[in-house]
């Protein structure tokens, strides 16, 4: 059975949403603030969060970030589950690795159908391989990047991205497109996002992040030297 964990400090809209999961047949627990999501995560790892942002102690996009920096939970999706609708808003959240982005007041079946949906995503297929192209080399298991024999830190977008672009290698791939597919759904066209993320990818690569093109009118494309 699979585990959300859901990080929210109203008791009414925890407490229904605690109830359509398990309703739905998933383990639930809620929590009013991070601590006690970390308390319980320590004891067993949660295969997807809820997480609001306006939370007491510290607020959910602090707790996303420790999320991703935690090597026992990098992984695992989280949705961002906030009456915030701002724009600056939904683009920190998805630079900060979040998966998904629903909205209050929010809609049970919506909500749970995404859940499915990231989950299933989540799941995929077996990445036990590791990626090559030139002097760029991604050990995709252990979470690894090499440009040119030296390892370069990416954040946890960032390495989704780059991993994305090398399994297609010399396709021209649409903003859209990478949207989509590494951060999970089209964020209504944006692109911005995307051009930040391949900037601090060319960036971390060095000389080698030459080999990231971009496809004026289209997008971006990597290629082998």
């Amino acid at each position: 059975m699979e585990r959300i964990y859901c990080v929210e400090d109203d008791e009414a809209i925890r407490e229904l949403t605690l109830y359509a999961l398990r309703s739905s047949g998933y383990e639930a627990e809620g929590f009013e603030k991070g601590s006690e999501f970390f308390a319980a995560a320590d004891k067993a790892a949660p295969h997807l969060v809820l997480l609001d942002i306006m939370l007491p102690e510290e607020d959910g996009l602090e707790i996303l970030k420790k999320i991703r920096q935690d090597p026992a939970m990098a992984g695992v999706p989280v949705i961002m589950l906030t009456a915030k609708t701002s724009e600056y808003d939904k683009v920190r959240g998805l630079d900060g690795g979040a998966d998904d982005y629903v909205t209050k007041p929010f809609g049970v079946m919506e909500l749970l159908s995404r859940i499915k949906a990231v989950l299933r995503r989540s799941r995929g297929p077996a990445q036990s391989e590791c990626l090559s192209l030139g002097e760029i080399t991604v050990d995709i298991p252990r979470r690894i990047v090499t440009a040119g024999k030296k390892e370069v830190t990416l954040t946890y977008k960032e390495f989704e991205l780059l991993v994305f672009l090398m399994r297609n290698q010399g396709l021209a791939l649409s903003r859209d497109k990478l949207m989509e597919s590494v951060w999970g759904f089209d964020f209504e066209g944006e692109s911005r996002t995307v051009d930040m993320h391949i900037k601090s990818l060319r960036q971390k690569l060095g000389e080698y992040g030459e080999a990231i093109q971009t496809v004026r009118g289209v997008g971006y494309k990597i290629i082998g030297s």
